[in-house]
């Protein structure tokens, strides 16, 4: 194993803390004496903004449960989004028959990221950094009365949450080993959550945003099958549930669509049975 692997942790910990920091620049310089009316006028205001943003944060934790729950119902009940996990589903299974090993040595032998490439990607891909990029842009818009945007945030937390949540309750039930010999397989979480970054950002700022952000979610889940972390069919099922969920929260009124198009079912008449999804545009 890499030096840069078995420092993953402690760098995805200095990056977090490292934007945090970012994060509170904008404050005054707290280690400035009180010596003057003025200078105690001023950090009275950053206390009192400081209390502020923590009371608007906890008011909003308490409605949290009521909104994760609600939104986790639609997510896991409207029927194009049952189809398509179904079918992602119905594809893992297919695909860890023969496929995933055949993925599995053609990534082996064709390694393409290692050292700070391969652990770059792991840090931008990693739920740990989501959340925590979501949670600065948060409070940063609590502080600044940005409503817009404070809102955004909170719709990113709630579908990482629902994200994080289901997709671990997945691979503790699957539980099955990765190419490199380790636990928990099924689904992929980095995958997941940065295909769920991606459809709540195209949610929100079309594909000016949304194809970039995709694009990096697709290096993240070709670097796990890059590096023997995960099979095809964990970042398969991943990625379409990443997209499930990040569309389904951040749009709740409307349809799952792909560029415009309905997805739809598809069953063709074949001599040998055959499911599969369809796109639908009306014009």
């Amino acid at each position: 194993m890499s030096i840069y692997r078995r420092n993953g942790f402690l760098l995805r910990i200095f990056l977090t803390s490292l934007i945090f920091a970012a994060g509170c620049a904008s404050n005054d310089n707290f280690s400035e004496q009180q010596s003057s009316p003025t200078t105690q006028a001023e950090n009275s205001s950053i206390k009192s903004s400081k209390s502020s943003v923590i009371d608007e944060a906890v008011e909003d934790l308490k409605e949290w449960p009521d909104r994760l729950w609600d939104d986790t119902k639609v997510t896991f009940t409207r029927s194009d989004n049952i189809t398509a996990l179904l079918l992602a589903g119905g594809a893992s299974v297919a695909m860890h028959q023969e496929a995933d090993e055949k993925i599995a040595d053609y990534f082996e032998r064709h390694q393409k990221l290692r050292n700070f490439r391969d652990e770059s990607l792991n840090v931008i891909g990693h739920p740990t950094t989501h959340f925590a990029a979501s949670s600065i842009w948060y409070f940063l818009s609590v502080e600044n009365q940005d409503d817009l945007n404070k809102q955004r945030a909170w719709t990113m937390r709630t579908a990482l949450t629902i994200n994080w949540l289901v997709t671990m309750g997945l691979k503790a039930a699957r539980d099955n080993e990765t190419p490199n010999d380790k636990d928990w397989a099924w689904p992929s979480g980095h995958t997941s959550s940065s295909f769920t970054v991606a459809a709540v950002l195209d949610e929100f700022y079309g594909p000016g945003v949304g194809i970039p952000a995709y694009a990096v979610a697709t290096l993240v889940a070709y670097r796990m099958m890059d590096t023997g972390d995960h099979w095809g069919s964990d970042i398969v099922f991943g990625a379409t549930l990443g997209w499930i969920v990040g569309h389904t929260v951040a749009g709740r009124d409307k349809e799952l669509e792909v560029a415009g198009f309905k997805i739809v079912p598809l069953i063709p008449v074949t001599e040998r049975p055959m499911v599969g999804i369809g796109l639908l545009k009306r014009f």
